[in-house]
């Protein structure tokens, strides 16, 4: 009986890390369309088109207008709204369709991330290839979409009735609840893929800089968000000077003093700027530190600190440029893959102590 039980346990784990390298490619295909996802959002806010659509039709807004009837009802309905009557009175039909077509590619891109989630993870349950104690975090992954979906429709709704644009801390709520949603996947298939971590003794030190790093960035990639969303990246396209001087004299001319950083483009845009110094910082003496671990270990924190070089020329160029839209689209999603190194740099140092 105990021979046969040795002779098929190999069997049976290699049968669980097939599924597990399937429930991880699946995961992070998902993961992907939401990076693609975080982009097209970032090209709706740059082209100013999150407001073009007015209803939130979960189900029948699938099917885009069709004829020139349905042009004009989505174009009289936009006319209703601050954005149109204070900015855009002019607009005609022809740049309508132009802004359109950005926020339906979001929401429609929403919908192919919902059913891509969705269907193959019904097939892979059904077939059994999800263990038993990954599915709540599935179903969690799951509702916190549906969530995400609510949450971006109270974010275009803050700029339909007095405001003519979006709130700014909707704004940021809707980009870190999708971040919250992509980590979250990344960090699953990452330990579907290397379940036991490489021991990695007298490398604890590395790991509690990695995540400060992470936190950093999260906070840079927060501050981006008030940034673009109070349009500070227009202002004092100068680096690494704002107006002749390091700090600019605006930077607390909003009261309450507390309310600068949210809600006064010049202070947001000084914090974004140098929160990301300190990251790169940051990124180079973890860089530094790196030669105590073994070669193949490495690897993450180099891509770390070859993205966080390439972040910097991104995010410089975009200010010095007055923020070209495809210059900015390649920054935020800079920002996403640096998020993303960095989580997969935390996981593989696992197992520092």
């Amino acid at each position: 009986m105990s021979e046969a039980i040795a002779f098929s346990s190999p069997a049976v784990a290699g049968g669980h890390r097939r599924d597990d390298r399937l429930v991880a490619g699946w995961l992070l295909a998902v993961a992907a369309m939401i990076y693609v996802m975080v982009v097209i959002g970032g090209v709706t806010r740059l082209t100013e088109s999150g407001l073009s659509i007015t209803e939130w039709k979960p189900i029948s807004g699938v099917i885009p207008p069709l004829d020139a009837t349905a042009w004009q009802r989505e174009f009289d309905q936009y006319k209703l709204i601050p954005e149109f009557q204070k900015l855009r009175p002019d607009m005609t039909l022809a740049e309508f369709k132009g802004i359109f077509w950005w926020e339906y590619a979001h929401r429609l891109w929403g919908r192919l991330i919902g059913l891509a989630f969705a269907l193959p993870g019904l097939w892979l349950l059904w077939r059994g290839h999800i263990r038993r104690e990954l599915r709540p975090r599935l179903a969690a992954l799951f509702v916190l979409g549906g969530l995400q979906g609510a949450l971006g429709w109270f974010m275009v709704e803050s700029g339909l009735s007095q405001r003519t644009d979006v709130s700014q801390y909707r704004l940021v709520a809707h980009l870190l609840f999708a971040l919250l949603i992509y980590g979250f996947m990344l960090w699953t298939a990452f330990g579907l893929l290397r379940p036991e971590p490489r021991p990695l003794p007298g490398a604890g030190g590395l790991r509690r800089h990695v995540l400060v790093l992470l936190l950093l960035v999260v906070g840079m990639i927060t501050t981006g968000g008030f940034t673009a969303g109070l349009d500070g990246g227009k202002i004092y396209n100068t680096f690494p000077l704002m107006g002749g001087s390091l700090v600019p004299g605006e930077i607390l001319a909003q009261s309450p003093l507390w309310t600068n950083p949210f809600e006064n483009p010049v202070t947001s845009q000084f914090i974004h700027r140098w929160l990301a110094m300190i990251v790169a910082a940051t990124v180079l003496a973890l860089w530094l530190r790196r030669g105590r671990l073994p070669a193949p270990a490495r690897l993450p924190l180099d891509l770390v600190a070859g993205m966080t070089a390439l972040q910097v020329c991104l995010g410089i160029s975009t200010l010095l440029l007055v923020v070209p839209i495809p210059l900015a689209a390649t920054h935020q999603a800079g920002a996403v893959m640096l998020l993303s190194l960095t989580l997969f740099a935390l996981h593989s140092l696992r197992g520092a102590r």
